[in-house]
């Protein structure tokens, strides 16, 4: 039989209610404890949306705080989801675009945010569809990393850090399956291009565009809101084929910004439900300016 860790067994114990008023709660005193992170929150969700009162903003940024404890909380429970109680948990909307997308023979890039409950999508279409290939970036503690990796691959999904597997991947979507790209992180200028996002050039990973553009795999934008009864809507986007003029460059900056907004107005929709904690507009375009001086002067 299957030894499932001991600290998800401790925290299955634990009844889901209680265990989402408890990491709900330890969020919300992180928000008014550690300043740093509350000031990066108010602080973007005040640009992006400018038009919203200062109390509107600070129920967003809480509420993106409480989001987050909820993903915690329900993170425990992930290991007994099943095909048999999925339907406890997600409802889903617009398959028919997966299958359509998967028709084309040329693998799918499904293109996902840090938005309502990024854990449970991976277990939801693992379970209802198929298993995923999801790449990743380990975390830096080396524990909860090997209980997040069990987590994500126990219902058969693939994993593969970040750095190194290109080859691999493309194979994989030649033999036609499914890869899970996070695309709504900040990042460095040679590894990104700057898009618009809120109004605001964020510099984005170029990886899901390159992929697209090389494989000529679709790209489907999926996301899985929480709705108010506690539950999920996992919705499927039309697929679409990356823009390619055959200028490299141009066609990079193109898709980049489609999948960027698509994301932007999912986000406007349920504007708590994103993880405005992290830095996103950290990278800025002075530097990448520096670092093309810097390029051709060597």
């Amino acid at each position: 039989m299957e030894k499932i860790p001991l600290a998800l067994r401790i925290g299955k114990s634990i009844p889901l209610p209680l265990r989402k008023r408890a990491f709900q709660g330890l969020a919300a005193t992180c928000y008014y404890l550690i300043s740093r992170h509350r000031l990066i929150t108010l602080h973007n969700l005040h640009l992006a949306f400018p038009e919203k009162s200062m109390g509107e903003i600070r129920r967003l940024a809480l509420g993106a705080y409480r989001n987050l404890g909820t993903v915690m909380a329900e993170f425990f429970d992930l290991p007994w989801i099943t095909k048999e109680n999925i339907g406890k948990w997600v409802e889903f909307e617009g398959l028919e675009h997966f299958h359509a997308a998967r028709a084309q023979g040329k693998g799918v890039l499904a293109s996902v945010g840090h938005f309502g409950n990024w854990e449970l999508m991976a277990i939801a279409f693992a379970v209802a569809v198929e298993p995923i290939v999801i790449m990743y970036r380990p975390l830096d503690n080396a524990y909860l990393n090997r209980i997040v990796e069990y987590v994500r691959s126990r219902p058969g999904n693939l994993l593969f850090p970040k750095e190194g597997s290109l080859r691999k991947i493309i194979r994989l979507l030649k033999e036609n399956k499914i890869l899970g790209i996070l695309n709504d992180q900040n990042v460095d200028t040679r590894e990104g291009v700057f898009v618009d996002f809120f109004q605001r050039p964020a510099c984005t990973g170029i990886g899901l565009a390159a992929l697209a553009l090389h494989t000529g795999a679709p790209i489907l934008p999926v996301y899985m809101p929480r709705l108010p009864d506690g539950r999920y809507r996992f919705i499927f986007l039309p697929p679409f084929t990356a823009e390619n003029t055959g200028d490299y460059n141009r066609d990079l900056l193109a898709n980049t910004q489609r999948v960027t907004k698509i994301l932007e107005d999912m986000i406007r929709q349920y504007p708590d439900q994103w993880l405005w904690l992290h830095q996103r507009w950290k990278t800025k375009k002075c530097q990448q300016e520096s670092s093309d001086g810097n390029l051709e002067a060597g």
